[in-house]
């Protein structure tokens, strides 16, 4: 039976980090941005309320959240501010191969270490020369008498690799192999040759610490070795899987601040003697940011809902992203062209809306792959 209601249990949950955004990110928000500075002491406080690792078991300490009440969580951290959502929830990301795939012993250690600190934890498929196409990796590893692996190579574009005390690294025996020779593990921070790289001056979502991971001669005991050989490529795929709804739960969040912002301006800035939320166009633009977010709500519940209830269907995860994604980039386009001539300037915060929108086409698989994993899908049928 299907209730768009949410429980006592939802409302209480949403109320809480609603509170918490407008009192802890919201205020810091544009500076943070503009120093490209991830607030560490709002992960923290984060942590302790529940948000950072929503999905995180109850028997390893975690909150144990069902994927809907994450996608709460995740709306209404983007509300305040993309940025700092994206590293405060990456978490689920880079915990998520370890939930799928880890061993009793690997999920007590890791998992149990994330409940019990605020600690981050990096998830790293991406290369200088590779994104969306995971197959394509160069990072090698190398198997050794013992049973480990020593892994030589750069993953490019990692949220929170400054920041992380661990990372789930993707890397392949043989290039040549594509798929078939993926790996993963999990790598400590403190292990010799792991350095993280500059940190990235990006466009959007400047908050969020990104950086590459550089991999010199790191040996990986067979105790942290996640994925075997063959075994990585749909390890990586299913995660994305679980957690692409997440990114349009944020998108959600920021289109709604969009349309609340333009609300706000339109009742008060006045054009040809009336305010310009009386003029049709701009009562045009306001109407689809509505139906953007109604719709794209729709699809993270229903893909959220599938992950909770043991469905799995990865194009449903795919159309939510993909909608969300471009949606709140077109969303936050037309709020920048609601505010006319402020919108382009950073003292209104629609100007950092539109920037921090683009990546949400881009990361965890660009708006193209999304649609080659539906068309495939739709044609294979």
């Amino acid at each position: 039976m299907f209730d768009f209601d949410p429980t006592e249990e939802q409302k209480a949950l949403i109320e809480t980090t609603r509170r918490f955004v407008r009192e802890r990110i919201i205020p810091i928000a544009a500076e943070c941005d503009r120093e490209s500075k991830f607030p560490k002491h709002v992960f923290d406080e984060a942590h302790a309320l529940g948000f950072v690792n929503a999905t995180l078991p109850a028997e390893y300490g975690g909150p144990g959240l069902s994927d809907l009440d994450a996608s709460l969580i995740h709306e209404e951290l983007a509300y305040g501010c993309t940025g700092i959502q994206t590293s405060i929830t990456a978490n689920t990301l880079g915990m998520t191969p370890i939930k799928l795939a880890g061993s009793e012993e690997q999920k007590r250690k890791y998992l149990g270490w994330l409940a019990r600190e605020p600690v981050m934890v990096s998830y790293a498929t991406s290369e200088p020369s590779m994104g969306s196409d995971v197959a394509g990796m160069q990072c090698r590893a190398t198997k050794d008498s013992a049973g480990g692996y020593v892994l030589n190579g750069t993953k490019q574009w990692i949220t929170n690799a400054s920041l992380a005390s661990f990372y789930v690294i993707f890397a392949t025996e043989d290039p040549t192999l594509k798929h078939k020779g993926i790996c993963a593990f999990i790598v400590e921070r403190s292990q010799n040759g792991v350095k993280p790289g500059r940190h990235e001056d990006k466009l959007g979502q400047r908050a969020s610490d990104t950086a590459p991971i550089v991999l010199e001669d790191v040996r990986i005991p067979a105790s942290q070795v996640l994925a075997l050989p063959g075994q990585g490529f749909k390890l990586a795929m299913e995660t994305f899987n679980q957690t692409r709804p997440d990114i349009a739960a944020g998108a959600v969040g920021l289109m709604r601040r969009c349309l609340d912002e333009c609300v706000a301006y339109a009742r008060e800035r006045k054009t040809f003697g009336v305010p310009i939320a009386q003029h049709q166009l701009v009562q045009a633009m306001i109407a689809e940011m509505k139906i953007r977010i109604e719709a794209t709500s729709l699809l993270v519940r229903k893909a959220a809902w599938n992950l909770d209830n043991g469905t799995r269907d990865p194009v449903i995860s795919s159309c939510a992203k993909a909608y969300g994604a471009d949606s709140a980039m077109q969303t936050a386009i037309d709020a920048v062209q609601v505010f006319g001539g402020y919108g382009y300037v950073k003292d209104y915060p629609v100007e950092k809306l539109m920037r921090d929108a683009k990546i949400l086409q881009i990361y965890e698989g660009t708006a193209q792959v999304q649609r080659i994993v539906i068309a495939r899908h739709v044609l294979g049928k």
